[in-house]
């Protein structure tokens, strides 16, 4: 005769399959792209980077009239600490306009990352490279050098055709360009708005349109907290801290928050911005100042004569109860957002993420300004200002370019041109 189930047992047993589903569940919920291209330019095997993603070789891809020319570096130590230190072991170089062609299974706005590691072999010095990158006709750089101490360049743009062509343009018949790696992932459907608010000198306008713009990344910034690799971010970004763009004499803290982040639906996701971003905030203090309460500023430095898209993330982990905190934002000292009321705007929750997209005009400033300061609404707060993190995203021109005045179509001309003399 059998034996009755032991109670013990059968609890045990449901416990580990409630884990088991739940954890399922999180698992169904991370992001997966439609488009995932992780390209390695130049290598002849995979290559798996700290972050697990698997970077495949180019020659797929790649389309060129010229022979291939692939070069490999010397194992760089000093390299170890960047996550990309595996991809940036080997290069593609072009003498010739060449290309690389994706097709797209969902379209949309598409994140593209560039990989530009200057290393130098004995046949080719790629910190002399000079040349141009082109794609869905917009020119994302021109004349461009590669530097070590920046080399990954983040684009977002749209695309609405069944395949997305990138080219690769060297400036002369004497230069040549190179790439070490490539990415193009699908941005979840969230990620970009269409509208922004438009920061003028007197009035704050609709900016229409933003997820039609090329846009990009120059700066991701973790307000508070610790550098975010790209194996902590489910869209695999790189966020920094916020020291050495902090300009400001007001009596701030920075505040941090171990419970649960709550993410809302229609809200703010986890692709907007990692929890590790939403979990810390530098505040302005009113418990530990004996001053009156004045804005806190971060500076960066920007090219002049573009747009930028300045977004900024909140997550309220300060006030100890909702409706308490409201402020007012800035962008290069003209207001921007007045009596912010971060309760109202997640939907009366607290440690729940927003985020608001300002755009402004640079002119001839090459320097951007952004401020958090007390409200002018009557409160007993504890904390008259916070921020959470910080994106700033440079908008193509009116040529389309983001890099100079060169349009796509005049630099694919000199292109035609150079491959008709070879």
């Amino acid at each position: 005769m059998a034996g009755r189930p032991n109670p013990r047992h059968l609890q045990l047993n449901i416990i580990i399959i409630i884990q088991l589903l739940a954890l399922f569940f999180r698992s169904s919920a991370l992001f997966s792209p439609p488009d995932n291209y992780l390209i390695s330019c130049g290598s002849i095997s995979p290559i798996t980077l700290h972050d697990h993603r698997i970077f495949l070789p180019d020659a797929t891809h790649l389309i060129s009239s010229n022979p291939k020319i692939s070069i490999s570096a010397d194992a760089n130590t000093f390299l170890q600490s960047n996550s990309y230190a595996s991809v940036y072991q080997s290069a593609r170089i072009f003498t010739s306009p060449s290309s690389f062609e994706f097709q797209i299974r969902s379209k949309g706005i598409h994140i593209i990352r560039l990989h530009f590691y200057p290393f130098s072999t004995g046949s080719h010095n790629l910190a002399s490279a000079q040349f141009h990158v082109l794609a869905s006709g917009f020119v994302l750089l021109s004349n461009f050098t590669a530097s070590s101490d920046s080399p990954l360049k983040e684009f977002m743009l749209r695309v609405d055709g069944e395949k997305l062509v990138i080219f690769f343009v060297p400036v002369d018949s004497s230069s040549f360009a190179f790439v070490n790696a490539i990415e193009v992932i699908s941005a979840p459907v969230d990620l970009v708005e269409d509208k922004a608010r438009l920061v003028q000198t007197d009035q704050v306008l609709s900016f229409d349109g933003l997820s039609k713009q090329v846009m990009e990344t120059l700066f991701r910034i973790n307000v508070g907290g610790p550098k975010v690799t790209p194996f902590n971010d489910t869209l695999w970004r790189t966020w920094v801290p916020d020291n050495e763009f902090f300009d400001s004499d007001s009596v701030t803290k920075i505040v941090s928050f171990s419970g649960r982040i709550m993410y809302r639906r229609y809200g703010a996701s986890r692709e907007v911005a990692p929890d590790s971003v939403y979990n810390t905030a530098r505040i302005i203090d009113v418990v530990n100042s004996s001053e009156v309460s004045s804005r806190i500023t971060w500076k960066f430095p920007v090219d002049h004569g573009y747009k930028y898209l300045i977004r900024m993330h909140f997550c309220d982990i300060a006030s100890l109860a909702l409706n308490e905190l409201y402020f007012n934002v800035y962008i290069n000292g003209h207001l921007a957002y007045e009596n912010f009321d971060i309760s109202s705007a997640t939907g009366q929750v607290l440690a729940s993420p927003y985020y608001v997209d300002f755009v402004a005009d640079m002119g001839s400033s090459g320097i951007l300004f952004v401020s958090v300061g007390p409200s002018g609404s009557v409160g007993h707060s504890r904390v008259d200002g916070l921020l959470n993190g910080l994106e700033i995203m440079k908008l193509n021109n009116t040529v389309g370019s983001l890099d100079g005045e060169l349009p796509f179509s005049l630099v694919l001309e000199e292109a035609s041109v150079q491959l008709s003399a070879r």
